[in-house]
Formats: C-alpha cells, structure tokens, sequence
C-alpha cells in the first residue's frame, strides 16, 4: 500500500493505481488487483495485492510504504 495525504492525495491515489495495474501487465502477474481508496478527505492510498510467495520480489522492486494481508470479503 501507498500512503498520498492533502488536498490532492485521492487524485494521486488514482494515479499511481493506474501505474500498479501497468505493472501487472507488464510483469505478467497471475493476480490482478489494484485500486485506490480513500480513508478521509486527506487520506489516500493505492494498493496491490499480490501473491505471497512473490510479495519479497515485488516489495523490493516498487518500494511500498506498508503492508496488510489481503482478505477477500465473502458476501
């Protein structure tokens, strides 16, 4: 997860998902989950979730500022 705090940090959220999703295709990754979402009005993050097994490699290439373990919501 990215962390973009101030006035701007929703539309910068949604930037950088956009380049998340760029590097799942580029990267030919099995999962394909990324977005944004706003916490409050000056709180935004972007996220990824990828598989546990390659979350060292893709830590290391794109440098997140956190991380959680991704649980899908059955409904």
């Amino acid at each position: 997860m990215w962390d973009f705090r101030g006035p701007d940090a929703s539309e910068t959220a949604k930037h950088h998902a956009r380049h998340l999703a760029d590097f799942v295709k580029k990267e030919s990754l099995e999962l394909n989950i990324t977005g944004s979402r706003n916490l409050t009005e000056m709180h935004s993050v972007a996220y990824m979730v990828v598989e546990e097994t390659k979350m060292i490699q893709i830590r290391d290439a794109l440098l997140p500022h956190r991380g959680e373990v991704y649980e899908e919501e059955i409904t």
